[in-house]
This record gives structure tokens, C-alpha cells and sequence, in this order.
């Protein structure tokens, strides 16, 4: 499996300035970023966003560094600097790359889950998934441990103790129920696979871990 791209932060918009005439060109796009507040270019923002268009492609983890690239490219205004772009917003810590069936722990350990949108729950008809959305409207369906995490995950130091917590269900076990029998690892696949639509959809973002 080759690995996936995703954005991380959490998008501000633009800042203009304050001037009159008004200007109608931005000053920049600013950017969530840990304990930091990044002011991008259009161009570099466009790039960024870019990263959140095709969810359809993210919903079967088929979006890549290399993908990306050859979307801007082909764009309507295409960008000649793509990939000189790309590895830019790589280096920066506002996109990420991780293989969905690889080794996750890394990057997990790098990363918090933070959610967004509302959680509206399974129904009678689909109870094996659990929605996430927006005003009452699902986007998204997911596993009950994904939804569980993702719920839970914003009380977590990273992504990776998140799933550690999540596998150790001692407490569920003392109430009468039944052990989950996962793994850390496991857990983190499960999440992983829907990591990528989760941020596309934006309900959720990935955000740095930020020494204390």
C-alpha cells in the first residue's frame, strides 16, 4: 500500500487588510498550526487546500503526494511549482504522508485527532456505522471504535495514545462486557483508513503535537 496525503492544521481564511479603499486581494491565508498561527500565500494555501477536494479518492485512500501533485497540475490554472510546493507543505508540518497498513505509531505519536462536525449517531437500518456530520446532515459513516476515538480523541496527548486507551477496555470489562481483544495497532489501522475522508469532510483535523 503506498501512502496516503493529508492535510494538517486547521484553516483560518484569508486576512485582509485595513485599508480604503478597500483591497480586495488578501493579505494572506492564515493557518491552526499547534501552538502557532501560519500566514500563507494564496498560491500556498491554494496548494494546501487543494489537498481536501477529492473525497471521494480519499474515501479509498488513493490520494497521494504524487496525485496531488498531478492535480494541480492539470488544473483548470494549473501550478508549474507543484511539487516544489507539495514538499514545501511537507517539510512545514502542514501536510502529512503515512501508509494506512504500514507502521502508524510514528506518526500517530506526532499527531492529535481533533474532532469536528456532529455526531449524529447509527440507525436502525445501518447500526454497524455511526455518522458524523453537519446541521443534522451525515456526511460520513464510520465503525463504532473509529466513531469512539474520534470522540474522545481531543482529551488525548496524540493520536497514538489514543489508541492505546481505546485498546486497553479494562473498564468496559469490570461493567460485565465483552473484551474488545485489539490491539494499539489495530485500532490504529482502523482509524487510519478513515483518517483521510474524516479531514477532507472536515470533520476532523490532524494537528502537531507541541512540547509542553
Amino acid at each position: 500500500m503506498s501512502s496516503v496525503i493529508v492535510p494538517v492544521g486547521l484553516s483560518m481564511g484569508p486576512r485582509f487588510r485595513y485599508v480604503r479603499p478597500p483591497d480586495p486581494t488578501p493579505e494572506c491565508y492564515e493557518i491552526h498550526l499547534g501552538d502557532d498561527l501560519l500566514e500563507l500565500t494564496e498560491t500556498d494555501a491554494a496548494v494546501w487546500a487543494a489537498a481536501f477536494i477529492d473525497a471521494e479518492s480519499h474515501a479509498k485512500l488513493k490520494v497521494s503526494r504524487e496525485s496531488l501533485i498531478r492535480l494541480l497540475q492539470t488544473a483548470p490554472k494549473p501550478e508549474p511549482r507543484a511539487a516544489e510546493i507539495v514538499d514545501d507543505l511537507l517539510q512545514r508540518g502542514l501536510l502529512v504522508e503515512f501508509d494506512p497498513y504500514g507502521d502508524l505509531e510514528p506518526v500517530f505519536r506526532r499527531h492529535k485527532l481533533l474532532p469536528l462536525g456532529q455526531g449524529l449517531g447509527s440507525t436502525a437500518e445501518e447500526p454497524h456505522l455511526h455518522r458524523i456530520g453537519f446541521a443534522n446532515q451525515p456526511i460520513l459513516g464510520v465503525p463504532v471504535d473509529v466513531y469512539g476515538l474520534w470522540s474522545f480523541s481531543f482529551r488525548d496527548s496524540d493520536l497514538w495514545q489514543s489508541c492505546v486507551l481505546y485498546a486497553d477496555d479494562a473498564e468496559n470489562v469490570k461493567d460485565g462486557d465483552e473484551p474488545s481483544e485489539m490491539t494499539p495497532q489495530q485500532v490504529a489501522r482502523d482509524v487510519s483508513i478513515h483518517v483521510p475522508l474524516m479531514i477532507a469532510t472536515s470533520c476532523a483535523f490532524l494537528d502537531p503535537v507541541t512540547s509542553p
